[in-house]
C-alpha cells in the first residue's frame, strides 16, 4: 500500500522516477534491438539471455507482487512485504521471506533475502533508496503516475522476467477492461467526484485515479495528487465524493468525512453517496485497479452498475 507525505519526497528524485536502473554488468539488459507494441506504445526489449533472466526478486511493493502473480511468476519471489500478503494471499504459500518495504527499507533485509533483482515502486524516501542501492543487488525503480505509465512499467516487469508476451497480453487485458466501461458510460451524465487519498491534510488521489473516474462515468475534481482545502470542496459541491486512504484499507471513517465544515450540505451528502473504496483498489498501480474501477462505476453510476467488492456506502441517519 502506499503511505502517505510520500511526493515531497519522490520530488527530490526526478532523476529516478521512470527510470529502469540495472546493473550492467549483471543483468546485461538492453535497448538496442527492440520492438513497438501497437496497444501500449512500449518497446520490448528481444535480447535477454536466458541465463540473466532473474530468478530470485525481492519485491517491496504490493504493485510487483500482483504484477508477477498476473505474470504467473511468484515462484521466482524470493522477498515481499506485509501488505503484499494482504493484496496478493498466494503469497502466504510460496514461503518467501517478508522485508519492509520501499518506503522503509532496509539493506541488511535485502540482502538476507539473497535476490538476484530487488524490485521497487512509489512511495520512497532518501533513507529508503539509500538502503536500496547500499545492497548493491540490481534494481528497477518504478514510479508511475498514469495508466500509461503503469501499462508501461508491467511491460518492464514482464520484459525482465523474459515474459514479454505475458505482459502484452496482461495490458491488453486491462485495456480492453477500462474501455468497456468507458464505452458504458460514454453517454451518461457526467457527475462531479471528489477523490481523496489521505484525509489529513487533504490529498487529492493521484492521476490514476482521475483517469479511471474519467472512465467510470464521472469529472475528478480538482488536481491529481495535490492537497485541498475543506472549503474549496465544500464550495465545488461534489456529487459523488470517494475515500480510499493509504494504508487504511476499507476503515475510513466516512461518517467524519461528511461532519467537515460544510460538507454536510453537499449534494453527495445529502443524498448519501460517500463512499469508501478498499485502498488496494486505488492506490496499487497493477491489475487491482481494474476493481477499483468497477467500485468506482458503482459509485458514481449506480443505476448502470451493481455494487462491487471494495465499495462501502454511508449509512444515512435515520430520523
Amino acid at each position: 500500500m502506499l503511505e502517505t507525505d510520500f511526493r515531497v519526497s519522490t520530488r527530490k528524485f526526478a532523476g529516478v522516477a521512470r527510470v529502469l536502473k540495472v546493473i550492467e554488468n549483471r543483468l546485461r539488459v538492453s535497448h538496442s534491438d527492440s520492438s513497438l507494441s501497437e496497444s501500449t506504445g512500449t518497446q520490448y526489449n528481444h535480447i535477454m539471455p536466458e541465463k540473466r533472466v532473474p530468478q530470485r526478486v525481492a519485491s517491496l511493493q504490493p504493485s510487483i507482487s500482483v504484477t508477477l502473480r498476473d505474470l504467473g511468476l511468484l515462484d521466482r519471489l524470493a522477498a515481499c512485504t506485509r501488505y503484499c500478503r494482504d493484496v496478493c494471499p498466494e503469497l502466504a504459500a510460496t514461503g518467501c521471506a517478508v522485508v519492509d518495504d520501499s518506503w522503509s527499507a532496509k539493506a541488511e533485509e535485502i540482502l538476507a533475502a539473497k535476490p538476484d533483482l530487488v524490485m521497487a515502486s512509489v512511495p520512497y524516501r532518501m533513507e529508503s533508496l539509500a538502503e536500496i542501492m547500499k545492497a548493491g543487488i540490481p534494481c528497477l525503480l518504478l514510479s508511475p503516475r498514469s495508466l500509461a505509465d503503469v501499462y508501461q512499467d508491467m511491460m518492464h516487469i514482464a520484459r525482465i522476467m523474459g515474459a514479454e508476451q505475458r505482459g502484452v497480453e496482461l495490458v491488453k487485458n486491462i485495456e480492453r477492461e477500462i474501455e468497456a466501461v468507458r464505452q458504458k458510460t460514454a453517454a451518461a451524465v457526467k457527475a462531479l467526484v471528489y477523490c481523496e487519498e489521505w484525509g489529513k491534510p487533504l490529498i487529492l488521489s493521484q492521476r490514476w485515479v482521475a483517469e479511471l473516474v474519467e472512465a467510470a462515468g464521472g469529472r475528478f475534481f480538482g488536481e491529481p495528487g495535490k492537497q485541498v482545502k475543506e472549503e474549496d470542496v465544500a464550495a465545488a459541491d461534489p456529487d459523488v465524493i470517494v475515500a480510499a486512504w493509504c494504508g487504511a484499507g476499507d476503515r475510513v471513517p466516512l461518517e467524519k468525512i461528511v461532519a467537515r465544515s460544510g460538507w454536510e450540505s453537499t449534494r453527495a451528502a445529502k443524498n448519501g453517496r460517500v463512499y469508501c473504496i478498499n485502498d488496494e483498489f486505488l492506490n496499487t498501480p497493477a491489475s487491482t485497479l481494474v476493481d477499483g474501477l468497477k467500485a468506482l462505476a458503482a459509485a458514481i453510476h449506480p443505476e448502470m452498475f451493481d455494487t462491487r467488492q471494495g465499495l462501502r456506502r454511508i449509512q444515512l441517519q435515520r430520523v
